[in-house]
Order: C-alpha cells, then sequence, then structure tokens
C-alpha cells in the first residue's frame, strides 16, 4: 500500500486525495468516520466495557458536535484508553510536505517551511504519509510543563546555523501541540498545569496566536483537543482555570465497573491469563471473589473514596493469584493449576499497593484492612452459592477435635485425601458443579471455597498457617470448661482427708 501512494505533490494532485478532500478539518474528519461506524453498526470503541449505554453515547454526542471534550472519573477507568481509541476514527492515511514539523496540508501550508519549500520545488516537492496512530499526540500534565513543551520555544542554534534573525518563524521550535496538527492532541490530568499554561493553551485553541519569547506566532493549527482529569484534582492539587473550562465543549463522567459480571469481562480481557507452563482453569467463584475485593474496597470506611479504587487491581490481584497456581503447579508437577482462594492471600501486594487509606484505615494498617476486605467478600460469595447449604456436619467433624491444613507444600492429591476425612464437605460442592469424577485440583479448590467461606462466616477458624480449626467462640468455651473442670479437681484433691500430709495439720 505505501508503494502506490503519491510521493510528490505532483503525483498527490492527480490522485483521489484531492484537495477538497484534505481540506476536511480534523473534527470533520472524526464526525464523517464515526457516522460511517454508527450506520454500519460497528462497535465504535472495541475493548471498552460497560460504557455502551453510559460513556459512550456522551463521546459519540460530542464527536458528532465537533466539540473538545475532557472525560473527568478516578483513577483505573479507562479514560486514557478511550482517547487513544479516538485514532481508530481517524482516515488510515494522509499526506503532508516531508519535512514540515507541523505535518502540513500539501495543498494548504501553515509553516513558512513548506511554503517556501513548494514555492521552489513545486510540483516534485516530496510527500510523507501519516497513520492513525501517527497523529494521536498524548502529554502527561505535570507542574513543571512549560509552554515552550506545549508550543514552543525560539531555537537560538538553529537561528545561527540558518543566519535568521531570533524574529524569523524559521528559528521556532515547535512544541507537542503544533506537532500534533491535523491530528489529536490529548492532555491527561490537565489540572496539573500551571495556569499561564493553561491560558497559552486555550489562547492557541481559540484564536490560534501565541507569543514565544514576545514575538507574536500566527498557528492555525487544526487540532481536536481532547483531555482527562480526576475530579477530586479541582481541589487537591490544582484547577481547570476557568477560559479553558469554558471552551471544552462536553464534560464526560466516567465510572467504574456497575456489577461483578461487569467487572469480570474487563479482568478476563486484560489480565495476563494465557500462561504457557501450565493449563489453568480459573473457578467462576475464583474471579467473583477477585472482582468484589475491588467493589468492597470501593464501599469500605477505612478506604479513601476520593482516590477511588482502580480496576487494575482485579486485573493485577488475578494475575498473582494465577501465577501462585501456576507455581504450585510446577513444584508438584502438575499440568493442572487451578487458583484458590488461599492464592488471593498471597496476592496481597497486588491489592496493598492500589488503595488509600483514610486514618483509621492507617492506623489498622494495610494489610489488616485489605485481608478484612477478602474475608468480606469471600463471605458475600460464599452466600450466592450455598447460602440454603446446611454445613452442621462439617462444623461437628470440627468441633470435635478435627483439623486440616490446605497450603502450597503438598500436591493436591494429599490435600484431596486430607479432605476426605471430614465428612459430608465433598457433598456439599454440587453448588460448584463438583463431583466424584472431577479432578483432584478443582475439588482441592471447590472444598477450600466452602471452608474459606465458613471461615468468614465465623462458623470454623483458620489459622495463618491455612489450618482450619473449629470456631474460636466454641474453642474457647471448650477451653474454659476443661479449665473449670480443672479447677474443680484441684479443689476436690485439696479437701479430701486422704490427700492430708500430717504436716498439714500442725
Amino acid at each position: 500500500m505505501a508503494n502506490l501512494l503519491p510521493s510528490t505533490l505532483g503525483a498527490l494532485r492527480k490522485s483521489e486525495f484531492t484537495p477538497e478532500r484534505l481540506a476536511r478539518s480534523v473534527k470533520d474528519e472524526l464526525r464523517e468516520n464515526l457516522m460511517a461506524r454508527l450506520r454500519s453498526r460497528e462497535t465504535i470503541f472495541p475493548g471498552i466495557v460497560g460504557y455502551e449505554d453510559t460513556v459512550v453515547p456522551q463521546i459519540v454526542n460530542a464527536i458528532l458536535s465537533k466539540h473538545n471534550f475532557i472525560l473527568l472519573g478516578l483513577r483505573g477507568q479507562a479514560k486514557s484508553r478511550i482517547l487513544r481509541a479516538l485514532t481508530t476514527l481517524l482516515d488510515p492515511q494522509i499526506p503532508y510536505v516531508a519535512g514540515s514539523e507541523v505535518r502540513d496540508n500539501p495543498y494548504a501550508p501553515i509553516s513558512k517551511y513548506s511554503r517556501d519549500l513548494i514555492a521552489k520545488l513545486g510540483d516534485e516537492t516530496p510527500i510523507a504519509w501519516l497513520n492513525q496512530e501517527d497523529r494521536f499526540v498524548e502529554k502527561l500534565a505535570t507542574p513543571d510543563v512549560t509552554v515552550a513543551d506545549l508550543v514552543g520555544d525560539i531555537d537560538p542554534i538553529k537561528a545561527a546555523r540558518s543566519n535568521q534573525d531570533l524574529g524569523s518563524e524559521l528559528t521556532m521550535h515547535y512544541g507537542l501541540l503544533p506537532r500534533a496538527n491535523r491530528g489529536i492532541f490529548a492532555i491527561n490530568e490537565v489540572p496539573d498545569l500551571a495556569g499561564k499554561i493553561q491560558v497559552a493553551l486555550f489562547n492557541i485553541m481559540q484564536e490560534g496566536d501565541v507569543q514565544i519569547k514576545g514575538y507574536p506566532v500566527r498557528l492555525p493549527l487544526d487540532v481536536a483537543i481532547v483531555f482527562s482529569a480526576n475530579p477530586e484534582d479541582y481541589t487537591a492539587r490544582g484547577k481547570i482555570v476557568t477560559p479553558l473550562k469554558d471552551r471544552i465543549g462536553s464534560e464526560i463522567r466516567t465510572h467504574y465497573p456497575e456489577d461483578i459480571e461487569e467487572g469480570i469481562r474487563i479482568t478476563t480481557q486484560e489480565a495476563w491469563s494465557d500462561r504457557p507452563a501450565a493449563k489453568i482453569e480459573i473457578p467462576h467463584y475464583v474471579r467473583q471473589v477477585v472482582e468484589q475485593i475491588a467493589f468492597s474496597a470501593r464501599e469500605d470506611k477505612k478506604v479513601d473514596k476520593r482516590s477511588g479504587v482502580s480496576q487494575r487491581l482485579p486485573i493485577t490481584t488475578m494475575e498473582l493469584v494465577l501465577s501462585n497456581a501456576e507455581r504450585r503447579a510446577l513444584l508438584h508437577g502438575e499440568e493442572l493449576a487451578v487458583p484458590r482462594i488461599g492464592d488471593i492471600y498471597a496476592a496481597l501486594p497486588g491489592i496493598t499497593g492500589k488503595i488509600e487509606l483514610e486514618y483509621e484505615g492507617e492506623m489498622r494498617g494495610a494489610d489488616t484492612v485489605v485481608r478484612e476486605i477478602i474475608r468480606l467478600a469471600v463471605a458475600q460469595v460464599f452466600d450466592k452459592y450455598f447460602a440454603g447449604t446446611d454445613t452442621q456436619q462439617i462444623e461437628e467433624w470440627f468441633n470435635l477435635g478435627g483439623t486440616v491444613q490446605l497450603n502450597d507444600t503438598q500436591p493436591a492429591a494429599a490435600s484431596l485425601g486430607e479432605l476426605k476425612q471430614i465428612q459430608g464437605l465433598l457433598d456439599k460442592l454440587s453448588p460448584l458443579n463438583v463431583n466424584g469424577t472431577s479432578d483432584a485440583e478443582v475439588t482441592v479448590s471447590a472444598a477450600e471455597f466452602l471452608l474459606e467461606g465458613m471461615t468468614a462466616h465465623k462458623r470454623i477458624s483458620r489459622a495463618e498457617e491455612r489450618v482450619f480449626t473449629a470456631a474460636e467462640k466454641k474453642q474457647r468455651t471448650e477451653q474454659a470448661s476443661q479449665y473449670a473442670e480443672r479447677v474443680r479437681e484441684r479443689e476436690q484433691d485439696e479437701f479430701n482427708p486422704r490427700n492430708r500430709t500430717r504436716r498439714g495439720f500442725n
């Protein structure tokens, strides 16, 4: 395809890339391609899950209105991904004057460099091509960003080499925004920009001119400018100046997944789960627990709501869960790796770094807070499967002194052998579609989920070494009764005349 594209201005004039076609603005181009996609009922933003009825229609309306827009949302809500996906609405390729820093339209150049080149070479002016990805320029806003970074600055070295005056346009070193001409310019976390930088930004957006070191420069740029920001940044780190905010056509709010299954779809799509070392089978209840952790954390009073809980939390957690299951399978030479609830506790490093705690949570410690959130998540998912299940027989087995340990030091077959000792346990796994013909790895994972759920509801207890025992309350009751019995026996011994010595009468 690249070999068939015109390489000179003369060849371009004879091609399908007519002046009328290239005269379209970027916003017109986005609008026309979006309209074609709507007519054909294609997916607007492939890979964006959960926004089909909320965020995407608002973005569509903004593009159809030819607006610059801003996405407002907490971290981990796919804002940057949506902005990058806008490139799919651009033409596959467009021509520009080769060597032009501002990617000039060959039929209507805005830079002096391109105008002089065309005047000199005419139809022999070399033409280069931009694809969709080349037309997207992204900048993460930080407080140290300068006008030179975004707009440009005078380059004295260029002036000296070309023997030009400093005020000449040919001495300008263009910044990111001019280099995004005829494309999309995205600014992430825009409130972090200093006020004077925002003023320079909206001035070139609206009037098309800017002053660089006191020299007025006219740059009628053709750019679709889009922004992203965290709503809390307006008060936490900075704010969008009113004139710039007034020039942003649409303000669109993003959100976290609305339910567990929607979150599972996102995590399944994003998490790296195809491991070459072992065959991995992920039970649905493990996916539900991992996702429920994020939902529970977003509602927990000890977690900072203003910071939010990123969707990256269940993604990284799931990857660590799979890695722990993979490690266990490799240690024991097992071909099938099935994640367990215990693997979620091994994924604590992927959770603690994803949440910001309130004062109360900081006092208790991140590990303690996260363990409570996991316990709550396990209890909620457990109730979906075993709400009507009678576990009294299992509880009695533990109350009679039974214990079982499930950890990574023994293979699934050995763990299954221990679990079979618990009366009635394996019979209760039918809600998870586990029966006597299921693989040992699958059965152990399901049984551990049942035991963890009972632990979460405090029907039984579990130590840090993953040893399941009787409930703490019943253990304390038994210990208290045993202590009382020992006290009574000691008192009887003391008052029994047969046990008294002669010394006792002196």
